[in-house]
């Protein structure tokens, strides 16, 4: 399991159906007379930053610390994209906007979910033979509490924009205009699922993590498949959406024409496509979306690689912006763009699917869509607060930090060679979007650079439920043998005390909580000292050092945390390790640590103070702010806004 996968888990209800969403209108606004602009580069690490502020690599970053502030801005606890950003929308820590990580699990049925949103499907149908015609709408939820900070601004009248925001899917519909960000799904429900079409035999056909593989024949130059989309919506029995998919190759094995519904695309070998429109018919309209296609080779096999299939911001199957025209005005105005909230695709890259060479030219697509837009956003911006997400560099430095790290497990000198620069030309990409922002101030405007954590090289997994069976706090059921990567279905809950869920939450098997309950609430307390203390204990073999440096229980790092949804004991694990993929989603491997010789080499989910973000401003901020939790009500108070968060309100 990656970050990817995790946000994966509850898959929206078809694309087809009627959702509801924020209106239409946004509030009227006043002149406020400057600019407030935030820049968020995900995932942009306070160490590295400030080496190559120190080497001359960032000027621009370094001529806005001498105008105003650089410093470290401290993250959450746990240090999570999902977590980070709502503290950062809400002023909250998780126990008050309700964001813990990635997944949450339903104590109830002992089984994952999304933690950002939810969607409903039609409660009530009419059925016709085969069919069924939904008489409600679906619904899509999002499950963040707490007010976003951007609201406060539209109560005093202030326009606001607020583009790609993290953890905001659908929008909340409280800024003047507002483009979803991180937790959009694409139009499958998932977070990202790719197509892949060979003739090579040698390649299993099937589903692979984040998407699947096809076999395909050529016949006369002729390759025939199909694209497929959601379920049919009208249909009493699952069937997919599907439409024909075509490649027409030259005799020279240099091109081919590819036909998908009435677009045509011809491609050279190791050619992307632009965004293709498509449109799954029904009965009545239509499902529509958007893809990309590469040509990866045609000799001596066919090898066709398609995007997942986007939302279409033209004619949104799902709420992505506000007001409903604002996604379809920002496409017209610079061209179609990735609505998918992280849209490099890391896992086709581990599939095997891309090259390291072609999943960063992928990526480099992605951000000039987004280095498009900011420039038109940025230009029609005269008046009020703008808030505009970058997030290439993270998705770049999960899977390339070994790149510049000899002593990365997974290191290759010959291989990584080639690579070693690419996360520092993404940070210098950026920092080329500070000049330009910095060119454009005026004299009274605010600039806010910032990130939600730091990053390291993750060279070290640990797996939580591994250490909890072999230390007796998880049995397993008769018969199964340690090391099987598995789902709780393989757990004796009638012996287990605890067990591990998600990238850094711990949970107590809580009796009158979890369904399998046995611990009784009086002895849960004891019960997690007893744990963090044993956690804070273990050595790491390899290292000779702690495994974990921080174990925060609940109460201490929360407030008013809700105990059915919060983890018991959140664990910081030390710079360098990370829960690993199997553990995250309850997986029992058969040893407690590995090497983490996987494509995801990079990550943050650890001690979090180890992976601060960054801050800079173009002025020294009136109310200082060391964490991402303090940063809105600072913005807020330099527009003469107070009294934010209202905590008491918010609970």
């Amino acid at each position: 399991m990656t970050h990817r996968r995790l946000w994966t888990l509850a898959a929206c209800a078809s694309a087809a159906l009627v959702l509801t969403s924020p209106g239409c209108s946004g509030p009227e606004t006043r002149a406020l007379g400057r600019r407030v602009i935030v820049l968020g580069f995900d995932g942009l690490d306070f160490h590295l930053t400030r080496s190559l502020m120190e080497r001359g690599r960032l000027p621009a970053f370094s001529r806005l610390a001498a105008r105003g502030s650089f410093g470290p801005l401290g993250t959450t606890v746990p240090p999570q994209s999902p977590v980070a950003w709502s503290s950062f929308i809400t002023g909250l820590d998780p126990g008050g906007h309700g964001i813990f990580d990635f997944i949450h699990r339903d104590p109830a049925a002992m089984t994952p979910y999304l933690s950002t949103s939810r969607t409903e499907p039609p409660r009530h149908f009419i059925p016709l033979g085969r069919w069924r015609l939904p008489l409600t709408a679906g619904r899509v939820e999002l499950l963040r509490q707490g007010t976003p900070f951007w609201s406060r601004l539209g109560e005093h009248g202030i326009d606001t924009t607020i583009v790609r925001m993290p953890a905001n899917f659908p929008p909340s519909g409280t800024a003047t205009r507002e483009l979803s960000g991180m937790g959009t799904p694409d139009l499958l429900g998932t977070y990202g699922t790719f197509s892949f079409y060979t003739s090579d035999p040698l390649v299993r056909a099937g589903p692979v993590a984040g998407g699947q593989r096809h076999f395909v024949e050529i016949r006369d130059g002729l390759v025939r498949a199909w694209l497929e989309g959601p379920d049919h919506p009208l249909l009493k029995s699952p069937e997919k959406l599907r439409l024909e998919l075509t490649a027409h190759l030259d005799r020279s094995r240099t091109f081919a024409k590819i036909v998908v519904g009435e677009e045509e695309r011809l491609l050279r070998t190791g050619e992307w496509s632009d965004w293709v429109p498509v449109r799954f018919a029904l009965p009545v309209g239509a499902v529509r979306a958007q893809v990309r296609f590469y040509l990866k080779q045609l000799d001596p096999e066919f090898a066709l690689y398609a995007s997942p299939l986007n939302i279409d911001p033209i004619e949104p199957a799902l709420p992505v912006s506000f007001p409903d025209a604002y996604a379809a005005d920002l496409a017209r105005a610079t061209g179609r763009f990735y609505t998918q909230g992280m849209p490099e695709d890391t896992q086709a890259l581990k599939a095997g699917v891309l090259t390291t060479g072609e999943f960063l030219a992928q990526a480099r697509i992605a951000a000039r869509e987004t280095e498009r837009q900011y420039r038109h956003v940025l230009d029609g911006f005269d008046d009020g607060f703008l808030f505009y997400y970058f997030g290439s560099a993270d998705q770049v430095s999960h899977m390339l930090w070994h790149a510049m790290d000899p002593e990365h497990p997974a290191y290759d000198p010959d291989d990584d060679a080639q690579h070693a620069s690419a996360i520092t030309d993404v940070y210098e990409r950026l920092d080329a979007i500070v000049a330009g922002t910095l060119a454009r101030l005026g004299p009274d405007d605010l600039l806010i650079v910032m990130s939600d954590h730091g990053f390291a090289s993750w060279r070290r997994a640990f797996n939580l439920n591994a250490w909890l069976r072999e230390r007796g706090y998880l049995r397993l059921r008769a018969g199964v043998r340690p090391g099987r990567v598995a789902s709780f279905e393989d757990i004796d809950w009638s012996r287990t005390q605890a067990y591990g869920l998600g990238l850094n939450g711990l949970y107590v098997n809580l009796r009158g909580r979890e369904s399998t309950g046995i611990v009784d609430p009086g002895a849960r307390e004891a019960l997690v000292r007893e744990i963090a203390a044993a956690l804070l204990e273990t050595i790491d073999p390899a290292t000779g050092r702690p495994a974990v440096t921080k174990a925060f229980r609940r109460e201490e790092a929360y407030t008013a945390a809700a105990a059915d949804v919060a983890p018991d004991l959140i664990v910081g694990y030390a710079k360098g390790t990370r829960a690993s993929d199997e553990s995250a989603l309850g997986g029992i491997p058969a040893e407690v640590m590995t090497d983490n010789r996987g494509e995801w080499t990079g990550d943050h989910c650890m001690d979090p103070d180890t992976v601060p973000g960054i801050l800079l401003t173009t002025r020294p901020l009136r109310r200082p702010a060391a964490t991402l939790r303090e940063l809105a009500p600072a913005l807020l108070a330099e527009l003469g806004i107070h009294g934010f968060p209202d905590e008491e309100k918010e609970r």
